[in-house]
């Protein structure tokens, strides 16, 4: 029964194409180039009403030819590259009437787009060279549980394209399908229904539960209140807030009562049309400030993780500036920042750590570190230093060790 909500994966057909069109668009610039450099010398010769007499066939010639090359190769990679973007492709399509400028787009259209191609035949080559190793196959399957204000779709999926790479190296995978938003033990009574219905109908005895952001909060509560120790193998936290987050204290005590009551109206209004049966803005919110979470931990402090078999550990990240993330990350980064210092754009670094094992997470080869949508691949994007999907491989690769 697992659950298929994976993205699609890039193929080598699609990887050809991606291919062929940068070739082509490279071939258009070498053209361009080429025919430049012998017009421009043909009017220093001849001057330039000769140079057009004399050349006229061979520039309508080049002309319509890098026409035909140029629109089948941006053609091509606008249908096939996921990581040009929408921005850049609406850079491209505004700057590509504006001579000289479009030269400079489109050199940056192609250093992606090779970028891409190289990065992806790369991980396509390691996954058929480690294929018989299965190194994902654990013994029990991963339960992947999404944070707050998302949801389980069908065809988004919350963690982008990380559940298909575990699963071409022999992960099973399942997913939370918990409401959005709603208060910690609400979502953790959720996940032990949930947990309880993998258990049952596979017979698989227990899950490794992988959580994100509040996912993590939801999931320990799931274990240590409602009974779920016997079900669970190991529970690995992604950027979650254990200690909660100042600066969502602020917020709420300083926003208006009528502000924050049409806010969660209108967002529990969305959401139950979208497939939660009863979302709960506030309660969310609430449950992730310092104070709350700060309780959370006192009545969870009694309770034995290892002690039950539960093997526990947790990851955390940061950003280094405000523009490493997307909107709204980049907005709420520096208003972190002042609250809880240095963080992922929601998320105090101070917050993370939990469990018997932690790792901090820095990317030394690229100045805009690791953000909280980063850590689930939200925006799909191949970061220098920092490749998401492989994180996880390893990690998941790490628990099979472990015996789980």
């Amino acid at each position: 029964m697992n659950d298929k909500r994976t993205e699609k994966p890039i193929t080598k057909a699609r990887l050809a194409v991606l291919a062929f069109g940068s070739f082509l668009l490279t071939a258009f610039l070498l053209i361009a180039l080429v025919a430049g450099i012998i017009l421009i010398r043909s009017i220093a010769a001849n001057g330039f009403i000769q140079a057009f007499k004399d050349g006229w066939g061979w520039i309508l010639l080049t002309i319509v030819a890098e026409v035909i090359i140029f629109w089948a190769g941006i053609i091509m990679v606008y249908l096939t590259s996921v990581q040009l973007g929408i921005k850049m492709r609406i850079i491209g399509i505004i700057c590509g009437w504006i001579p000289i400028v479009h030269l400079v787009v489109l050199l940056m259209i192609l250093s992606t787009t090779w970028s891409e191609y190289f990065f992806e035949s790369s991980k396509m080559r390691l996954d058929k060279k480690r294929a018989s190793e299965q190194i994902c196959a654990t013994k029990y399957p991963i339960l992947m549980v999404h944070g707050v204000f998302f949801r389980d779709f069908k065809y988004f999926n919350y963690w982008g394209r990380i559940p298909k790479e575990l699963e071409t190296n022999g992960a099973r995978i399942f997913y939370g399908n918990h409401q959005s938003a709603a208060a910690v033990e609400n979502s953790a009574q959720e996940i032990a229904d949930r947990i309880h219905a993998i258990v049952e109908e596979t017979g698989c005895e227990k899950v490794n539960v992988i959580a994100h952001s509040k996912g993590g909060l939801d999931t320990k509560t799931a274990i240590a209140l409602k009974g779920m120790a016997p079900y669970v193998a190991s529970l690995t936290t992604i950027n979650t807030p254990h200690m909660g987050c100042e600066f969502a204290e602020y917020l709420l005590g300083k926003a208006p009562q009528g502000l924050k009551d049409k806010v969660s109206g209108a967002y529990n209004a969305a959401l139950k049309k979208a497939g939660d049966e009863n979302p709960s803005f506030m309660d969310a919110v609430t449950d992730l400030t310092a104070g709350k979470c700060k309780s959370l931990t006192e009545k969870l402090s009694a309770f034995d993780y290892q002690g039950a078999g539960v093997y526990t550990q947790s990851y955390g990240s940061c950003m280094k500036k405000a523009t490493s993330g997307a909107f709204p990350l980049n907005m709420s980064y520096l208003l972190a920042k002042y609250f809880d210092g240095p963080n992922d754009g929601l998320v105090g670094a101070g917050s993370f750590k939990w469990g018997e094992n932690y790792t901090y997470l820095e990317n030394t080869k690229s100045n805009r570190g690791i953000s909280h949508g980063d850590m689930i691949d939200l925006n799909r994007e191949n970061i220098k230093g920092f490749d998401v999907r492989e994180f996880y491989v390893q990690l998941v690769a790490d628990l099979k060790k472990r015996g789980l």
